[in-house]
């Protein structure tokens, strides 16, 4: 049976070295590249018509615009509106990301803890520095909530802090641990296919069946859940507690 980690690993398909630091192009940034290309596509060759009564790509990609919108304008109010590009951005790649991994022999990216990381990082700084520009100093009360009793404050602030600096650890782990258990599961029970043979085969197959299914359930499912959880930790920059 093949090692069902083995599709995990990061393969250079260009090696580049640039005094010393390896930045060769490697399937990752090969999918990267990809899905950034594909989710382009989608969008302008969808709208390019600009129908009055929709079509299905059209109305796929209105649907996922008024989403998006719905769910900004829910969790920041309209003060988020200035945002929506970049979390419309951030919630298509994750999508479009997930899904195309789910294609054989494609490779997930979303599936490496280093690359959730990253965008969850990206998402911390970024509120962090719009909380700073919106509220200057006074941003530091967020981590001391007004009506807090004074003899609570020197357990509730470290408590408060902690939790605020556990957020791109959470966010990255949440998509990382998905993606990756699940396309696990998958490889392992295609394994079992062909040695169970015609008899027992069956069996596996049908399970691989029901997980694919389930994987294009967890692939919005991660996608909605880091861009909600972006649009509170931006709420919270705004509005503060």
């Amino acid at each position: 049976m093949a090692n069902p980690l083995k599709q995990f690993e990061i393969n250079t398909i260009v090696p580049i070295h640039l005094g010393g630091v390896d930045a060769s192009f490697t399937n990752a940034a090969l999918f990267m590249v990809l899905t950034v290309a594909v989710v382009t596509l989608f969008l302008t060759l969808s709208m390019r018509g600009r129908a009055l009564i929709p079509g299905r790509w059209q109305s796929m990609a209105e649907l996922a615009y008024d989403f998006i919108a719905n769910m900004v304008r829910d969790n920041v109010g309209n003060e988020g509106r200035r945002y929506f590009p970049f979390i419309f951005s951030l919630f298509m790649f994750i999508l479009f990301a997930n899904l195309i991994g789910l294609i054989p022999y494609a490779f997930t990216f979303t599936s490496h803890i280093i690359v959730t990381f990253a965008m969850a990082i990206f998402v911390f700084v970024g509120v962090t520095v719009i909380g700073f520009v919106r509220h200057g100093l006074h941003f530091f009360t967020f981590f001391a909530p007004s009506g807090v009793p004074v003899v609570m404050a020197p357990l509730l602030i470290p408590i408060e802090i902690l939790s605020y600096l556990s957020r791109p650890v959470s966010l990255s782990i949440r998509l990382f641990a998905n993606m990756m258990a699940g396309h696990t599961m998958l490889k392992v029970f295609a394994g079992f296919v062909v040695p169970l043979g015609l008899l027992g085969g069956w069996a596996p197959l049908a399970v691989n069946v029901a997980l694919t299914g389930f994987e294009f359930l967890v692939a919005f499912l991660q996608a909605y859940v880091f861009t909600v959880l972006t649009c509170l930790y931006l709420n919270d920059a705004i509005h503060l507690h």
